[in-house]
């Protein structure tokens, strides 16, 4: 098995994609107290579940920045 040399954004699609995991839970966990009758929780349990949304932005931005590498190689390599 080969090792592939990882791209400049791969680290930011890794956490991205725990921040956005860790934002999933916790909308799963949000969600529960209105299908099991408690009381909801604090409106700080929700501002948790906005990161998924923040996970998924520093995915994106790992995207672009594996994008701009590889536009960079391939200008070099054409000139």
């Amino acid at each position: 098995m080969t090792a592939t040399p990882s791209a400049p954004g791969d680290g930011l699609v890794r956490a991205g994609a725990i921040v956005f995991v860790v934002g999933a839970v916790a909308t799963l966990i949000t969600f529960a107290p209105l299908f099991l009758g408690t009381d909801p929780f604090p409106p700080v349990a929700y501002a948790v579940c906005m990161l998924m949304g923040v996970g998924f932005m520093i995915s994106g931005a790992g995207v672009l920045r594996t994008i701009a590498a590889q536009r960079r190689t391939a200008r070099a390599l054409t000139q």
